[in-house]
């Protein structure tokens, strides 16, 4: 069995045969398309980073949304209980006038007959 050409000289840089056209491939261009593909992967790498941060910022939007929501209803149930307790004082004192007065009074019939 035959090595490769590039094993048979002892060289490290492959040699590749088409036809006529001969492909080297040195260190440099080795490093160059590593840095290719790093440069790929950054990019895929910035593209997530952004992304995440993207959700990150819509979570602590929307957690402090939920936060002034939360206030919003503490905030509506103590006036409701306000409320509640100051219709029941209003009540309370429409009654007492409505008992006060003679024209609010029901008529017992049979009282007025004796």
């Amino acid at each position: 069995m035959r090595s490769p050409s590039c094993c048979r000289r002892g060289g490290s840089m492959p040699r590749r045969d088409f036809g006529t056209l001969q492909l080297r491939i040195t260190p440099q261009d080795s490093t160059a398309m590593m840095n290719s593909d790093m440069d790929v992967l950054d990019v895929e790498n910035q593209v997530e980073l952004e992304e995440k941060t993207r959700l990150i910022n819509q979570v602590l939007e929307l957690q402090h949304t939920l936060e002034d929501l939360s206030a919003r209803v503490d905030a509506v149930k103590e006036e409701n209980l306000k409320l509640k307790s100051e219709n029941q004082v209003l009540g309370q004192y429409i009654e007492n006038l409505m008992s006060a007065s003679s024209v609010f009074q029901t008529t017992d019939t049979k009282s007025k007959r004796k």
